[in-house]
């Protein structure tokens, strides 16, 4: 039976001030739903809404910070306790996948499941719902395959991992499916280009679907310490020993990226092939404010305002100005005279001002202030 999850781990230190440890990115109700004219909600909800009509309910999962299960149950209290993979600490996506795999498998040993994120915008969900079933279908008609998406590159990014397209695979009427030719990860500038101006390269989206028991399989190869951390979990998956032994042993995993632990090995093994789909829609990485400043209409002057106080812009141009609600509200004033190209951020008790080509140093500086503030 096919099986998500839902990836929903992210810190989100590039979104500070709003993004807070105790309520990080995936969790702010800041994006406008497309399907509902000014209410806005989490990039989380707006994730878990894409899997209408491909995934049962009953078998969606989300795996997320064990901090982070109530206001989950919360926001979606469609996800009961037992579909929150909660992980006592972050030890990055190849044991976040693997929870899930082992998890699934337990539940259902032909458990085939896409593992989706919970920071990028993507539309039209119909398109995005294709391709998942496209690739679902590529791993249920052969269990040894491993399916990446790909995004057709708008501009030489160095933040992303590519992936290089080769031999088409029959699937129908879809014709989005090809052999990977390998993976390349985050290139510098030259090789970036070259890549999007070759037409042969497209960007990992970082989503995948996997046969359960062939992921775990795999990890047991090329990782066999969280393979074997992962097996108690999935033993003690469902007894009155679980949370504790999650507890115990998954701070103890190795922290590495899947790509790096299953997906460059997977791609010289011959025992597994890698596929692509590709996905023809709009992909938008909401990691940080420039990003976030492309989901907001630009006024003439190419300034985005978000928020309820009030700004007032004068002689400025391609700002971002954005405020919480709780903030000051309407009754506050932001003035900006005279100002181009700043990120201003403006919470309850935190205000940044940054040049926005300097939004990728947030993250330093986020380590700098007071740790309440975080």
């Amino acid at each position: 039976m096919r099986y998500a999850m839902i990836m929903a781990g992210g810190a989100g230190t590039r979104l500070w001030p709003m993004s807070r440890a105790n309520n990080p990115k995936q969790l702010l109700d800041f994006i406008e739903s497309p399907s509902e004219p000014g209410v806005r909600r989490s990039l989380l909800e707006l994730a878990a809404r894409r899997l209408e009509g491909i995934v049962a309910p009953e078998r969606r999962y989300i795996c997320t910070g064990e901090q982070y299960r109530d206001a989950i149950r919360q926001k979606l209290s469609d996800f009961t306790d037992e579909r929150i993979l909660g992980e006592p600490v972050g030890r990055d996506t190849v044991n976040a996948v693997g929870f899930a795999a082992a998890v699934f498998q337990k539940l259902d040993p032909d458990a085939v499941f896409a593992v989706l994120t919970a920071d990028h915008l993507i539309k039209p969900d119909s398109e995005f719902q294709r391709c998942v079933d496209v690739g679902f279908r590529l791993v249920e008609e052969d269990p040894t395959r491993f399916v990446t998406f790909a995004i057709k590159p708008t501009y030489p990014a160095t933040g992303f991992g590519y992936v290089e397209c080769g031999a088409p695979i029959p699937d129908g009427d879809a014709n989005l499916s090809h052999m990977v030719e390998r993976f390349v990860e985050k290139p510098d500038l030259p090789r970036a280009a070259a890549y999007v101006q070759s037409g042969h390269f497209y960007w990992n989206a970082g989503m995948f679907v996997f046969h359960a028991g062939t992921f775990l399989d795999c990890l047991k190869r090329f990782k066999p310490e969280s393979h074997a951390g992962l097996m108690k979990i999935q033993m003690a998956w469902g007894t009155s020993n679980q949370r504790s032994v999650i507890d115990e042993v998954y701070p103890t995993l190795p922290k590495i990226s899947v790509d790096y632990a299953v997906m460059e090995p997977a791609s010289k093994d011959p025992s597994v092939s890698i596929a692509l789909v590709k996905m023809a829609l709009d992909w938008l990485d909401v990691g940080s404010w420039p990003s976030y400043a492309e989901t907001l209409q630009a006024d003439k002057s190419g300034n985005r305002v978000s928020g309820p106080a009030d700004a007032v812009l004068l002689g400025g141009k391609n700002n971002l100005v954005v405020s919480q609600a709780g903030s000051g509200d309407s009754r506050h004033t932001i003035a900006m005279l005279g100002c181009e190209n700043l990120i201003v951020v403006h919470t309850e008790d935190a205000t940044l001002i940054m040049p926005r080509e300097r939004a990728q140093e947030l993250k330093d500086l986020h380590g700098q202030v007071r740790p309440d503030l975080r």
